[in-house]
């Protein structure tokens, strides 16, 4: 679907990210129309299970990267981009794909409830450090230091 007026996104119909087509979703990301302010941690993680549903978890970890750097240099000052935890996002979202039955990212969310209420936590099963305020972990990927994600 090609939105013929990118402003489409930022209208005030729009409250949440649920209320876009996974396609709608994704180009509206993709092509930076998409209000950031429907783009939280949830729409992340929307975003990373679309990205490996339709591409595969490696291909879903390059056009997260390729994809939120460009989202934030667009609608900020391009500095909240974070790689480990972008990367990591991907990895946790795939590993729990791979436990799934759910066909849509809504039921996928709703069965797997910690990855929505507790990510830090569940990353901080993986890493031995804060990667929240770790400056080398924002600019390269830092693989986990306690347990891998596969």
């Amino acid at each position: 679907m090609t939105c013929a007026n990118p402003n489409l996104w930022y209208g005030k119909n729009y409250t949440h990210h649920s209320q876009l087509s996974d396609s709608e979703f994704v180009e509206s990301f993709e092509n930076g129309s998409l209000n950031p302010r429907l783009f939280n941690h949830e729409a992340h993680l929307r975003l990373a299970w679309i990205y490996i549903q339709n591409h595969g978890e490696q291909r879903a970890i390059e056009k997260s990267c390729s994809g939120i750097k460009h989202f934030d240099f667009i609608h900020g000052k391009g500095d909240k981009f974070h790689t480990t935890i972008t990367v990591a996002a991907v990895k946790v979202v795939h590993h729990f794909i791979k436990k799934s039955e759910s066909r849509s990212f809504a039921d996928f969310i709703e069965e797997f409830p910690r990855l929505k209420v507790a990510f830090k936590e569940l990353l901080d099963q993986h890493y031995g450090f804060n990667i929240f305020s770790s400056d080398g972990a924002k600019t390269d990927y830092i693989e986990p230091d306690l347990l891998p994600f596969d």
